[in-house]
């Protein structure tokens, strides 16, 4: 445990030592102490994501092991994706709502393990309100959710060359495709493998038991693979206009105020926040995400007023940081629609920043497309 980890009483992944060793510097998220970035720099580390191959330590996500005849009953009443679009080998990601206003409690990712069990992966924060909430769906003497987060670290080996690393120390691994789940001994360590990431690029996601967790993460590292911390999968995310909890989803955010509303099957049937979320829909008239890409090396900032050219405030911004890939500064707001139509991509606005303003435009999300094509 570091110190700060200790004064705090912050978890530790079971790579913290490994972490240390490396120089990383560590910083709270989620009630961890994860690396936010290494001795390299978050901006080199981005760039070896984009280009090449970074290995990111994730091990703070939950992991919750759902098992039993009742456990996908139990799934589907509580997400709002549709299982049955998929099948054992097979990953989804999915959306657990508020069953009272339809807010987004927690974006996640559901692994269908090929036994036929589920591992459900929240946000670092959520694995208590995720184990609830499926318990609730369920019926428990049919179904069991369990928090097995401690016995294990999970990896994510992303970037263009990632999957072709990783076939040079295990075949089977790197043979697994885009959105699948399989097992493989990766350096002698059994391990879950997910073709599933959060960066914008191809790769994979390895669930490790924690002995091997060191060993499988050297392997990696000595097959070329670039240690990046939390820093840099944060600007990566932000490219690729994936969303981030706490800000594109949250408290009085609902998966269509996102432009995630393909996340939604209401026609499978009953799941939780179901109800409220067609209340809304009813509804109308409320903010979007829309994309902005600003001039210059100044980063829009989260929280940061969105005006139009004539000074009429239309929005927040959600997440906002300098592009590495793009040179200048990008962010993800939420706007209300002042005309009958939404404004229209290439529309300019200004970004208020403590004071002062930043000229940008609406743009196309994502801002960022994988093989280095960009809208910004």
């Amino acid at each position: 445990m570091t110190e700060a980890g200790a004064q705090h009483g912050l978890r530790q992944s079971p790579l913290d030592a490994v972490h240390r060793r490396l120089g990383a510097k560590l910083v709270e998220f989620g009630g961890w102490d994860m690396p936010v970035s290494y001795p390299l720099g978050t901006l080199d580390e981005h760039r070896a994501c984009r280009t090449a191959a970074a290995l990111f330590d994730v091990s703070h996500l939950g992991t919750v092991r759902v098992t039993g005849p009742g456990a996908f009953t139990a799934l589907q009443g509580s997400f709002t994706n549709d299982l049955a679009r998929i099948g054992p080998g097979r990953a989804q990601y999915t959306h657990l709502l508020d069953a009272d206003d339809a807010s987004v409690v927690d974006d996640l990712i559901i692994w269908w393990r090929p036994d036929d069990s589920f591992d459900v992966m929240p946000n670092a924060s959520n694995t208590a309100r995720v184990v609830a909430a499926i318990l609730e769906a369920g019926e428990t003497d049919s179904c069991s959710a369990a928090d097995v987060t401690s016995s294990r670290a999970v990896l994510a080996l992303q970037g263009p060359t990632a999957r072709s690393l990783l076939g040079r120390v295990s075949p089977d691994a790197g043979a697994v495709g885009r959105f699948r789940v399989a097992e493989a001994t990766v350096s002698g360590v059994e391990v879950m493998v997910a073709g599933t990431g959060y960066t914008g690029e191809d790769g994979v996601e390895l669930a490790v038991p924690v002995a091997g967790a060191a060993r499988v993460w050297q392997a990696l590292v000595d097959a070329g693979a670039v240690p990046a911390g939390l820093g840099a999968r944060d600007t990566l995310r932000l490219e690729s206009a994936l969303p981030l909890h706490g800000h594109e989803l949250g408290a009085g955010i609902t998966s269509d105020d996102a432009g995630l509303s393909w996340v939604v099957r209401a026609d499978k049937g009953q799941f939780r926040g179901r109800a409220a979320l067609l209340a809304t829909r009813a509804t109308g008239g409320r903010p979007v995400l829309r994309g902005i890409a600003t001039e210059g090396r100044r980063p829009p900032r989260d929280g940061s007023a969105v005006l139009t050219a004539d000074g009429i405030a239309v929005g927040k911004v959600s997440s906002g940081n300098f592009s590495p890939t793009l040179g200048h500064g990008i962010a993800l707001a939420f706007l209300g629609d002042l005309h009958a139509t939404p404004l229209p991509d290439g529309t300019p606005v200004e970004v208020d920043v403590r004071g002062r303003s930043i000229a940008g435009r609406l743009v196309e999300v994502p801002f960022y497309r994988r093989g280095g094509e960009g809208n910004a």
